[in-house]
């Protein structure tokens, strides 16, 4: 696993039952689909307002799962001057790598892992 904080990993997995932590990357799987597609609008729209706030949604729900790179890439698009709508590109890829990474550590040898190494190779 390359997109997510093993340390984050070993507590959830400490802290929760398997269902629960299944239920966790879901609502992880639904947050950053929700948000991933405010940031886009609001990227569009040029409300530089509304790409802060869910930039901040993002980073906060990708620490929570221990998703490293979207929260630094959420983090650098909430920080930028001026809205960069390629950073939501970045974003959502990463937010793919680290989802197919989260099902795998839930389900180990899953189907996940052959798209899990093909994004990886295409992201880092």
């Amino acid at each position: 696993m390359t997109a997510l904080d093993a340390n984050v990993l070993t507590q959830l997995a400490a802290d929760l039952s398997p269902a629960d932590l299944r239920f966790v990357v879901r609502t992880f799987d639904t947050d950053m689909q929700r948000l991933g597609a405010a940031l886009a609008a609001a990227g569009q729209a040029g409300d530089a307002m509304g790409w802060r706030r869910a930039a901040h949604s993002i980073a906060g729900a990708a620490a929570a799962v221990g998703a490293m790179r979207v929260e630094q890439l959420a983090r650098e698009a909430m920080e930028r001057a001026a809205i960069d709508v390629a950073a939501a590109v970045a974003i959502q890829l990463a937010a793919t790598v680290a989802l197919t990474e989260l099902r795998n550590f839930t389900d180990p040898g899953g189907q996940a892992d052959e798209r899990a190494r093909w994004m990886n190779e295409r992201v880092g």
